[in-house]
């Protein structure tokens, strides 16, 4: 008797750990295929809730010059190297006319952890709640941080990293503030897509 109550403890172990592993492999794939609008989109405007609950419209957030959407994340170690360079843009572009707007989309991050966090990090830009991943998919967003600039008529102008390591002193391509510069210059935009890296974003 034991030892049938032994075998069926482990097969029940295995199934479970059979169930687990078939959910992240489905999440996986779903972020797999997850696609974003083409560069030249129009972006329609949407509503999310900040971390007091309070909503807020893409354009009523948004800068004269259009605003720069990134996805982020409280527990990515990834966007945690990244968390000064973020404010440093948002603080930089906001004088040029364009709103940075962080949108946090983790089933796993509760509002009032990204408001601590926001806190902590002495982050200024607003930070919105992406609910059930609305947005996320809509725009394709699979992992944090990634980035979305989009213009003054809400295109799409620039898709992807914001640089091209988590090393700040090992930067020498800045995707992001490249095609912002170009855009604000009415110059065409040389890379309007680099892969983003990081955190796999934990949908609902």
């Amino acid at each position: 008797m034991k030892k049938f109550n032994f075998v069926s403890l482990v097969l029940a172990m295995v199934l479970v750990l059979a169930g687990v592993v078939a959910v992240a492999g489905a999440h996986a794939d779903e972020n797999d295929t997850m696609t974003a609008p083409a560069i030249g989109s129009t972006i329609e405007d949407f509503t999310l809730p900040d971390t007091d609950g309070k909503e807020h419209t893409l354009s009523s957030l948004k800068g004269k010059n259009g605003a720069v959407l990134i996805f982020i994340s409280v527990q990515c170690p990834v966007v945690q190297d990244y968390n000064e360079r973020m404010e440093k843009l948002a603080q930089d572009l906001k004088a040029q006319g364009i709103q940075v707007i962080g949108i946090n989309a983790n089933v796993t991050e509760s509002p009032e952890a990204i408001k601590a966090h926001a806190a902590q990090k002495n982050l200024s830009f607003p930070i919105l709640k992406d609910h059930g991943n609305k947005i996320a998919n809509r725009l394709g967003a699979k992992v944090t941080p990634e980035a979305y600039f989009l213009d003054a008529g809400n295109k799409l102008v620039y898709h992807g990293r914001i640089d091209n390591s988590r090393n700040a002193a090992q930067v020498n391509a800045n995707d992001l503030r490249d095609a912002v510069d170009a855009t604000l210059a009415g110059k065409a935009v040389t890379r309007a897509t680099a892969n983003a890296f990081g955190c796999v974003i934990k949908r609902a």
